[in-house]
């Protein structure tokens, strides 16, 4: 699903979009080092479980510093290039044409500096559960700003029409320093909703919507 962003090259004067760099390890963890040096992505990496049952071992993110720690994952996984994003994501909800945006805490900045001093795998259970809101958080103003409206119903459009859904949400990133470079780092399908700000109203319209079309197209 990340594939059809990246196809999909959207920039516009609101902003540009796109997706990390990533690399699908289905077994052999001794392979790693060589797989991510091979597809060019820089450390550190982050490690998420390539099968999501909605267990706690599935929400788990592993951040790997360096070439040894790169041995230590568990395959099956996807990893990606790690982008520094002032520590906050964005979680965009779609429900039909309906939009809803939160912001959440997620995996902190890393500087240069920690780059050459810490070794390892550092696991972060559920980044970006509710309990994480970053909505009422004293935060810079220029991580705290959400992405342009256009540019999110422009996505959102695109991906309803290339993914055939109508219910997922998206997990996006602003790369820290910029205020336009975004990220698409996860979307999932069919999402629990319970975290969307009223999502009661706003679920209940989609599916009378669904239901007033279908009428309507059975008159016709």
């Amino acid at each position: 699903m990340l594939q059809c962003v990246a196809d999909m090259n959207l920039s516009n004067s609101y902003g540009k979009v796109g997706i990390p760099k990533q690399l699908v390890i289905k077994k052999d963890a001794s392979s790693i080092p060589g797989a991510v040096a091979k597809a060019g992505l820089m450390l550190p990496v982050v490690a998420k479980p390539l099968v999501a049952d909605g267990s706690a071992k599935s929400h788990e993110l592993s951040l790997a510093y360096d070439q040894q720690a790169l041995q230590k994952l568990e395959p099956p996984l996807v990893l990606q290039e790690f982008v520094n994003h002032g520590g906050v994501m964005f979680k965009v909800y779609i429900v039909g044409e309906t939009i809803k945006v939160v912001r959440r805490f997620s995996l902190p900045d890393v500087c240069k500096r920690e780059l050459s001093n810490i070794v390892g795998v550092f696991r972060f259970p559920r980044v970006s559960c509710a309990a994480a809101s970053a909505d009422n958080a004293d935060l810079d103003p220029g991580v705290a700003e959400l992405p342009p409206r256009p540019l999110l119903e422009k996505l959102a459009k695109e991906l309803c029409c290339l993914l055939g859904l109508r219910l997922f949400n998206l997990d996006i990133i602003r790369e820290h320093g910029t205020r336009d470079r975004f990220y698409v780092i996860d979307i999932n399908y069919f999402p629990g909703y319970g975290k969307m700000p009223e999502y009661e109203h706003i679920f209940t319209d989609f599916l009378l919507s669904l239901v007033q079309n279908q009428y309507k197209k059975k008159s016709t």
